[in-house]
Order: C-alpha cells, then structure tokens, then sequence
C-alpha cells in the first residue's frame, strides 16, 4: 500500500471511491454537502500533482436498475463550484464504452464522474468483474470512503487486486478517519465519556459492550433509553421500547457497575401526546410517564447532569441525537449535548462526532468547528469500534 500523501500523481488517473451519498431535496437540491466537502484535499492532491481523477460512488439505494432520481448527475453542478470551476465530466454510466471513452480522453487537471455504481446490482454483490471493468478505467486506486468501508462491494473491497500494492492506497479522508478512530478506540485520555443515543439498544449492542471496556462514563440518551428505563420497573407510557431486550439493558447496567464504569440513564424527558411537532408536551420525572404520553427528548435534570459530566471529561465520543432534534420542540436535549461537547473540546478535550443523525445535529447547531472531528461514517465508524474488520480497510491493505 503506498501512502497518499507521498506519491506523486502526475500523469496518472486516479480511480477514487468517495461517498457522495448526499441527502438531496425533492427539487433535487443537496441539503449536506459534509461528504462531499470532506473529499475535497483528496480530489486537489491529485489535481494539483498533474493527474486526473475519476470518482465513482454509490447513491441512494435503486432498485430497478438506473432511475433519474438516484443519478449522481444531481451533484455534479455543486461539484464543480466546489471545485473553484474545475473541468468535471459525466460519464452516464459507471462501465461500458462511453465510460471507457471518457477516461481514456481524460486530460491532466480533470475531473471525471462516473453514474451511480448502484445502478449495477453486481456492485453491491462484490461481483469479480464488475470490479475488474471499474479498475480498468484508472491507473492507481484510491480508496476514501470510510462511510462504506464496512461494505464488501466491488468498488469498495474487490477492486483494489486489480492494483499492485504501490498503485493503492487510502484517501486523505479515510487516513483523517481511521487514524481519529485509533485515537479514541486505542489512545483514549480519562475520563473518556460516550454518549448513545438512537432508538434501539439493538443496534448499539456490540458498541456498548466494547465500551465498558474502554470508557468512564457512558450517557444513554434517546429512544433506547425508554428500554432502560422500562428494564428498571419504570412506567414509560407509549414510548419507544424493546420489549425482547429488558433483560439485556438490566445486564448492560450490570456489567457497568462491575467494570466501575458510570452508566447515566435521563432522569426526566419532555413527553408528548402524539408523535408530532405541534404535540401537547409537558415536562415529566421518568418515573412518572403517564399513559398515553411519550418521551421524545431528554428535559433540564438530565440536560444538567450530562452536561456535566461531559464539560468534565477529556475524551468524548458521540453517536446518536438524545431526542427527536427535528422537531423543533424535541431539539433541547441534543441541543444542549453538542454545546457541552463544543465546550468541553475549547477547554482541551478531544471529541469525535459520529453516525449521521449526530452529525446532522452538530450541522443543524453550528458547532461542526467546535469539535474536533466529525466522522462522515456511520455504520463504518460503529462496525470499527466493534472491533471487525472492515473489506474496504483491509482490501487496500493486503
């Protein structure tokens, strides 16, 4: 594997996986260009030694094969201001000989965007030549999309055989990511606090467990927090709940206390009679939750004590919005979370923002320059502190 920052680019095309996986409006506006901005350094390395580059990315999730509302043709005018009016080109597909044409025709100082990968169901299926057909259009690989680093694709895990170990290497980005990750995950200064939020313990099972390994302090927010709370005798009302996985959160809550790590549950929540933004609310104790009333945020006491904990922590990762931040009503708790994050890291924390809704929060407040890192994976980031190995990682690798 040869180190991107070191290898010089002149001449040559370089094939870059990015995510360009962008939430786009129904006027087809984007409305987070995060993933794309965060490729930027990657893309003008290359640009800036003499090559070229050809992007390919997946988008969206099509079903029936290439569909005008899931073309990467929607990003490409955003790309090229981006890009300070760079020559990008679109190639309407991914393989095949317009593609094939276009990148041989490309000249040093271009840019080249390959349709949507996705359109072809052998991408997702990690299909051999598929890959090999993608590979053929470039001289070196580059792979820079730690957001679906945990995905064996074909553009993702199965291309980079096609490249010796001196023609592929990770981007810029998916260096920044991994080597934040290790930060945490291996280097970690205490106390180290992770806040979860989300609405199922299910999908924060194996990162849990992993962290009462690792952390001081663990903050339970969201959704899954009603399951908890449910485990511990607690009348919830009608709020989101787990019903299969009371005795898992009781053992959770177990093992914390046998490791000494503080496992912090809300205290109280701001509930509502129906799950909507114009809702009747009122502000409640969690043992008190009346039926009929559901929890959709996390209220003052709870604001109070994790904020606490947080401003006095030294390592902080977040995954996961404390309550329906959306609506405008449910939006104080994750509110009041990224600001004592922001706080924490000006007073010398390290803090790593993670998972999409985390990050569309700390977008949503403002605070992305307030932290000190905001991950553009998702499912990636949390496989990885799981402890697996992730195709797209160790493709480049091998």
């Amino acid at each position: 594997m040869s180190e991107f920052s070191n290898y010089n680019f002149s001449g040559k095309k370089a094939l870059v996986r990015v995510d360009f996986n962008v939430p786009l409006d129904a006027e087809f506006h984007i409305t987070d260009d995060t993933r794309m901005r965060a490729a930027l350094p990657t893309i003008q390395k290359v640009l800036g030694d003499g090559g070229s580059v050809i992007l390919m990315s997946h988008f969206g999730r099509p079903k029936e094969g290439p569909t005008d509302k899931f073309s990467l043709r929607h990003i490409l005018a955003h790309l090229i201001k981006l890009l300070d009016g760079a020559t990008v080109k679109f190639a309407s597909d991914c393989i095949g000989s317009e593609a094939v044409q276009d990148a041989k025709h490309l000249q040093a100082g271009e840019v080249l965007l390959l349709e949507n990968l996705r359109f072809y169901k052998e991408e997702e299926k990690g299909d051999f030549e598929f890959a090999k057909k993608l590979a053929s259009l470039g001289d070196v690989y580059v792979n820079d999309a730690f957001g679906t680093a945990h995905r064996a694709h074909a553009s993702t895990a199965v291309m980079a055989q096609f490249f010796t170990q001196d023609q592929k290497m990770f981007g810029l980005l998916m260096n920044a990511e991994v080597a934040n990750a290790e930060k945490v995950l291996h280097n970690a200064e205490s106390p180290f606090t992770a806040i979860l939020g989300g609405a199922k313990v299910s999908d924060k099972i194996l990162i849990i467990e992993m962290l009462l390994n690792k952390a001081n302090n663990i903050i339970i927010g969201g959704g899954m927090a009603y399951t908890f709370l449910k485990a511990q005798g607690h009348n919830i009302g009608s709020s989101i709940c787990e019903m299969d996985k009371l005795d898992l959160a009781n053992e959770l809550v177990k093992k914390a206390t046998e490791k000494g790590v503080n496992l912090l549950i809300p205290i109280d929540s701001v509930i509502a009679d129906t799950f909507a933004a114009d809702a009747n609310t009122q502000i409640v104790d969690n043992s008190q939750i009346p039926d009929g009333w559901m929890g959709l945020d996390i209220a003052e006491k709870s604001i109070a004590l994790f904020s606490d904990v947080i401003k006095n922590s030294k390592t902080i990762l977040w995954n996961g919005p404390m309550g329906v931040f959306e609506m405008e009503k449910f939006q104080n708790g994750t509110k009041a979370i990224a600001e004592a994050i922001a706080e924490a890291t000006k007073q010398g924390a390290f803090s790593l923002i993670g998972g999409g809704d985390s990050v569309a929060a700390i977008n949503k407040f403002n605070l992305v320059d307030e932290v000190s890192y905001v991950s553009t994976g998702g499912g990636a980031l949390l496989e990885y502190f799981e402890g697996k190995e992730l195709p797209g990682i160790a493709a480049v690798r091998e």
